[in-house]
């Protein structure tokens, strides 16, 4: 292995670390010797890769924001949010996407609560990922339905009830089986941008 590989296994194996101890001890209780130690490397080996505990937490901000685009070319995606099956799909795919980055997403979320820097960079990740599913309520009135009000509040409005009830459902409340929150989750959605049942 060259020097470059060498350099890449132990930044990914930092970044691994730091997100397995995100989700047993939390962001702002994880030291920057608790990562290395995780990870089975020097203390000092951190400072190679990364100035700081947040300059790692912005990096793995970085590998959401690719893994965001990635899931938006998957089979099966429609942005036609006058159907009930376009929205079930953004749900569950958000679902798996949380799911694989729930440490990341509550680390995000402890440093923006100390760090008004990182608050500034989660709304920023927040509005462009909202603005990206904007055109997806345009369907909503291209087939004549009524949004309950312009595209981007409801996008946000959807963005925050999914992105809650999902955290919350991973904290154990409520408790519903898997496929049912979602499905529940699409029903509730669906007829708030639409006013339709289904």
């Amino acid at each position: 292995m060259n020097r470059k590989e060498r350099a890449a296994e132990t930044e990914a194996a930092l970044k691994a670390a730091a997100q397995r101890l995100f989700a047993t001890r939390g962001y702002l209780n994880t030291k920057i010797t608790d990562i290395t130690a995780e990870a089975g490397r020097a203390a000092g080996s951190f400072y190679n890769h990364f100035a700081s505990k947040e300059e790692l937490l912005e990096s793995l901000l970085a590998d959401l924001e690719e893994a965001g685009d990635e899931s938006a070319g998957l089979p099966g995606h429609s942005p036609d949010f006058a159907d009930p099956a376009a929205i079930r799909y953004h749900i569950a795919a958000y679902w798996g996407f949380y799911r694989r980055h729930a440490a990341t997403i509550r680390a995000l979320r402890q440093a923006a609560l100390v760090n008004e820097d990182f608050a500034r960079k989660l709304t920023a990740f927040r509005r462009a990922q909202n603005e990206e599913l904007t055109g997806h309520a345009d369907y909503v009135t291209k087939a004549g339905l009524r949004l309950p009000t312009t595209p981007i509040a409801s996008v946000v409005m959807m963005s925050a009830l999914i992105d809650n009830f999902v955290q919350m459902w991973h904290d154990g409340q409520p408790d519903l089986a898997e496929e049912d929150a979602i499905d529940a989750l699409t029903r509730f959605v669906y007829r708030g941008f639409t006013g339709r049942d289904y």
